[in-house]
Order: C-alpha cells, then structure tokens, then sequence
C-alpha cells in the first residue's frame, strides 16, 4: 500500500503510518529527542534495539522510549507503546529507523531505544517526556 512521492529526481516510496503509531509527533520534537539520545549515549545511559528497550519498560527504569515509525514488520515494536501506558513511561515516534540507529551510535538502523539516565541532557530530557505527555493528552492522532 506504498505510494511515491517524487522529490526532484528520485522517487521516493513512503508508507503509510503502522497502526502501532498512536500519535503524530512534530519534527522539531522528534529531532530534539535525538539529540537527547546522543548525548545520553556520551553521557548517561540508553538501551538500543527492541528487546534492551522491553526490558527497560519492564523494569521500569526507562525514562523516555524511542520508537521508529517505519519498522518492518511493525509487530516488532507494537508492544512498546502498550508497555510504556501500562508502566506510565513517556514515549515517541521518529520517522526513521537508521536516524535513531545514527542518533544511538550504531551504523545500522535501530527499532527502539530506551533513555535510562539522560547524563548532560537530563534538562532536555525532561522537557521532551513532559511534552510527549502533552501530546499524548491533546489526542493529536496520526
């Protein structure tokens, strides 16, 4: 069910939203968490991949989850966002596996990736749980 979608020369295939994409977070969001991300890398502490960032969740010592929008099969990640309601842990969509992969220091895509202390940017941190939070209650659907 992909349409193009041509930008210049090339055309470039997009998929339609997966149904575990709860919300539609802006890019200025989206790119600051990724900041977020790369500086707890340097910093403080994260969980790259599906199962690391599950485990987070389960143990509740997650403090923002990362999630990306074009996993394939998306069934991979459906859990997450059910998770993190249920322990009351912020969380978000990227548009972009490989952006998180880059973000969390690896130079492959990455599905999820789960803020366990945010080092340095422990502010920022803050500022972007507290916005998801906001989103998440202004019911901006995807």
């Amino acid at each position: 069910m992909a349409y193009e979608h041509k930008i210049g020369k090339c055309a470039v295939k997009r998929m339609p939203k997966s149904f575990y994409v709860k919300f539609e977070v802006p890019k200025e969001l989206s790119d600051k968490a990724l900041q977020v991300v790369q500086v707890a890398k340097d910093s403080g502490k994260i969980r790259k991949g599906t199962n690391e960032s599950t485990k987070a969740v389960e143990r509740a010592v997650a403090k923002l989850v990362l999630i990306a929008e074009d996993v394939d099969p998306p069934q991979v990640v459906a859990h997450l966002p059910i998770l993190c309601d249920e322990r009351k842990i912020p969380y978000l969509f990227v548009p972009s596996k490989l952006d998180l992969g880059k973000a969390a220091g690896i130079d492959v895509g990455c599905a999820a990736v789960s803020v366990l202390d945010g080092g340095e940017g422990s502010k920022s941190l803050k500022e972007v749980a507290d916005s998801t939070e906001q989103l998440k209650k202004s019911g901006a659907k995807a």
